[in-house]
């Protein structure tokens, strides 16, 4: 999944920070396997705004914190998104992310498993040297939803009576909950209070919600060379997203059965006809009222942190999240 574009002004608000964070992951992708090192830095570098770390970072500044460990929780943050991916990939029998030859596509399923592996045991390493047991605590549990989230995603292929609750619940727990935790993680490196964390961790799961409605949308309404990936790659995957979820709401009945049967059986025969109903039906419109319900309920969260420079980057985030094409 490619993440949302912050604007010029938040990225050179980081500039310097992130460059710790690349260097944190260069020095950290060392290995004497050299499979395990070219997959990894293929992955690594295959783009992207690293906004997981941008965010831990961001929230970092806007609570006044320099704690000398967020430059390396940030790192992690990443190997666990990228490590996401590569099974990701695998399971979804990937071909193309940001433009180019995934990495199963490339080294094979085997390999791209087996590095995702090397990436998350990492982490661990890392997240053993921080030495805080409340980090420990909040990355193992977001690992162990994220991978919950990937098996009920997987229980729900192919099942068009999917509903809205039972989406969104998939993707908190997929994608969301690496936001929730990288932002929650910043409070607890500061030792903010109860109230400021649970801000800081609804912040994140508001933004990373908003992020992938916006994703699922754009598959159905984006260009593939801005994407970077195939369109209607959701459909050959039996995925049940909410643009299909609100389209099957309003189309009418023999509409609905043709975009059920693509669901159900994963043909994309009839790609552009769906993807003009969805369109037409309105559902699209519908799909992005939510992200920008989900946005505005990250601006409230975030309004409970000091005033300063990276509170008002952490209101643009939102913003981008919605407006983004790719």
């Amino acid at each position: 999944m490619n993440a949302p574009t912050p604007n010029t002004s938040v990225l050179d608000l980081l500039q310097d920070d992130m460059k710790r964070v690349d260097q944190v992951i260069a020095d950290r992708l060392t290995s004497d396997v050299p499979l395990v090192r070219e997959v990894a830095q293929y992955i690594i570098s295959a783009g992207g705004k690293r906004l997981r770390p941008a965010l831990l970072l961001l929230v970092s500044g806007a609570l006044g914190s320099q704690h000398p460990q967020r430059h390396a929780l940030a790192a992690v943050v990443e190997f666990i998104h990228t490590a996401t991916l590569l099974h990701d990939d695998v399971v979804d029998e990937s071909t193309l992310r940001r433009g180019r030859d995934t990495a199963n596509e490339r080294f094979g399923n085997a390999a791209s498993v087996l590095v995702g592996d090397f990436l998350y045991s990492r982490a661990f390493q890392m997240m053993v040297d921080v030495d805080n047991m409340r980090v420990m605590q909040v990355l193992s549990e977001a690992t162990n939803v994220i991978a919950e989230g990937e098996v009920l995603q997987l229980m729900n292929m192919h099942d068009a009576s999917l509903d809205e609750d039972a989406y969104l619940k998939v993707i908190r727990s997929k994608t969301a909950k690496l936001f929730e935790a990288s932002a929650r993680l910043a409070a607890i490196l500061h030792g903010s209070d109860p109230a400021t964390e649970t801000a800081c961790a609804t912040y994140g799961q508001a933004l990373g919600t908003a992020f992938q409605i916006i994703d699922d949308v754009l598959d159905y309404e984006g260009q593939a060379d801005e994407l970077g990936k195939n369109l209607g790659d959701d459909l050959r995957e039996g995925k049940v997203t909410l643009p299909v979820i609100c389209a099957l709401r309003t189309v009418e009945a023999g509409e609905g059965h043709l975009i059920r049967q693509a669901i159900e059986n994963g043909d994309l025969a009839n790609l552009d006809r769906i993807q003009a109903i969805i369109q037409r039906s309105g559902a699209l419109e519908q799909a992005r009222h939510c992200a920008m319900a989900e946005a505005e309920r990250a601006a409230q969260a975030v309004q409970q942190l000091p005033d300063n420079k990276y509170r008002s980057a952490l209101l643009q985030l939102p913003v981008a999240s919605l407006e983004r094409r790719t």
